[in-house]
């Protein structure tokens, strides 16, 4: 799983510095191993073509799905993969009355576009902050 996501990652547009094993392995045991973690693979046979990550969170809503990451091979997308994938996550999601699913990406990025595409929409009332220290 590392070896895909330093592929995704630490390329074009995202252009991050995965090169931290320590961090990695850190990183996707904070998203994967938390006690409401919910993770998807996506295969072709049996190479991992697609990856979700993240975690249920009660809400005054009902229950969501915070969407850390998510990531088609890059070989692979523009072929509707990201759309399938999506889908095969929302019918779980739906059977484990989870009502909504929230991700945050950048502006700048393919994957703002996407979203849009596959039912997401923006959430304009809320911001991200981020103070470095």
């Amino acid at each position: 799983m590392k070896r895909f996501f330093k592929e995704i990652f630490m390329n074009e547009p995202w252009n991050d510095d995965w090169s931290d094993e320590v961090q990695l392995s850190n990183y996707i045991r904070d998203i994967a191993c938390c006690f409401n973690s919910i993770c998807y693979g996506y295969f072709d046979k049996e190479e991992l073509i697609g990856l979700a990550m993240g975690s249920k969170r009660h809400w005054w809503t009902g229950i969501e799905y915070f969407m850390e990451e998510f990531c088609i091979k890059t070989s692979m997308q523009g072929q509707g993969i990201g759309r399938e994938f999506l889908q095969i996550i929302e019918k779980d999601l739906k059977t484990e009355g989870i009502v909504s699913i929230r991700l945050q990406t950048e502006r700048q990025v393919p994957a703002y576009h996407f979203y849009p595409k596959v039912g997401f929409k923006e959430v304009k009332e809320q911001v991200s902050f981020v103070k470095k220290i």
